[in-house]
């Protein structure tokens, strides 16, 4: 009977934490995407983990459509390509609809939007997540970013040339301050 109880205390506490540890912690999720972008065997790792997840949190909906976007960059076939990347759109969108003050997540869409060409119109959402990113680092208010994502995005930004005069100099002052 005692070991009935036991074990039945160790199904009840533990298991939902086993279950869990299938996906990485987001410093792990994040480690894994720069070395994805030249990897598809990890790409395709990355997306069985997330896709496979039940209730996502709003960053790893988001870790999931950078992984679709991944996957448009491996796959050789146009068909393949736009599908992934169709699918990427709605994910990072479903991921900025439940945060929408999520510093990460709009700095994710706003990289691949960024990165990918102009002509296939998946840009829409570049001024927008620009503006609020910026109104954010502003605010100090970096969500599930540490310093370092936060050094990377503001990084980003100005390398990316789609900041203003004003905006770039508030940018150079924070990544100043962060040092």
């Amino acid at each position: 009977m005692k070991f009935s109880f036991l074990s039945f205390l160790f199904i009840l506490f533990a298991v939902p934490f086993i279950c869990k540890a299938d996906v990485p912690e987001p410093q792990v999720i994040r480690k894994q995407l720069i070395l994805a972008l030249e990897k598809k065997s990890l790409t395709d790792s990355l997306y069985n983990i997330l896709s496979a997840e039940k209730n996502k949190s709003a960053l790893n909906t988001c870790y999931l459509g950078v992984v679709q976007a991944l996957k448009a960059k491996h796959a050789w076939n146009p068909y393949y390509k736009v599908k992934y990347l169709n699918d990427a759109e709605k994910t990072l969108q479903k991921a900025v609809t439940a945060q929408p003050d999520n510093i990460e997540i709009r700095f994710m869409r706003f990289s691949i939007e960024h990165n990918v060409p102009g002509f296939l119109g998946y840009n829409k959402h570049l001024v927008a997540d620009r503006e609020e990113m910026i109104k954010q680092l502003n605010r100090k208010h970096y969500t599930t970013a540490d310093e370092s994502v936060v050094r990377t995005i503001i990084k980003f930004l100005i390398d990316s040339k789609r900041c203003t005069a004003h905006e770039t100099e508030t940018l150079h002052k924070q990544l100043a301050a962060l040092k």
